[in-house]
């Protein structure tokens, strides 16, 4: 079995960008969009945050992990959803992980409209890419398909998250 891809943040991105991003997410600022994810840790229950793209795509919504399999993928994977953060506003919701031949078109539209700030992590791929070459490396890149919650089922979100 190879190991999972993972391209680590360095020290300017995880000291000064995803601060200042996550920062501006908190405080009411998308920069093109972005949001702040919490999600729960999967071994120590603790929410944890970073700053996400969050993806549009005919009709449904989207987390692509441009950096691979990280931490807010294992643990999206174990908590089964998370919230997204902009200022006051808190949207909950549940996520499914596509599979891989589900990823071509979904990593497309990302690069197509973030390929800007994360195109070098995708190497050698971008929106003109064939689905053949984007098939390819699917596995390379964790897709969730959101869903909110109404705010009537927020309630068993909490409580399915919850410590204890």
């Amino acid at each position: 079995m190879t190991a999972a891809h993972v391209i680590r943040p360095d020290w300017l991105t995880r000291r000064v960008i995803n601060p200042a991003v996550a920062w501006l997410a908190r405080h009411g600022i998308a920069v093109a969009g972005s949001r702040e994810l919490a999600v729960r840790g999967r071994k120590s229950g603790e929410w944890r945050r970073t700053p996400v793209n969050p993806l549009a795509y005919r009709g449904e919504r989207y987390l692509v992990a441009p950096r691979g399999h990280v931490q807010w993928t294992h643990n999206m994977r174990a908590a089964g959803g998370g919230e997204l953060h902009k200022g006051g506003h808190v949207e909950r919701f549940t996520a499914s992980e596509l599979r891989d031949d589900e990823k071509p078109e979904i990593l497309r539209a990302y690069l197509k409209k973030w390929s800007w700030e994360v195109g070098a992590f995708f190497k050698g791929l971008s929106a003109k890419s064939t689905d053949a070459e984007l098939l390819a490396a699917a596995h390379k890149y964790p897709v969730f398909r959101i869903t909110a919650l109404p705010p009537a089922d927020e309630g068993a979100y909490r409580s399915s998250t919850s410590e204890g």
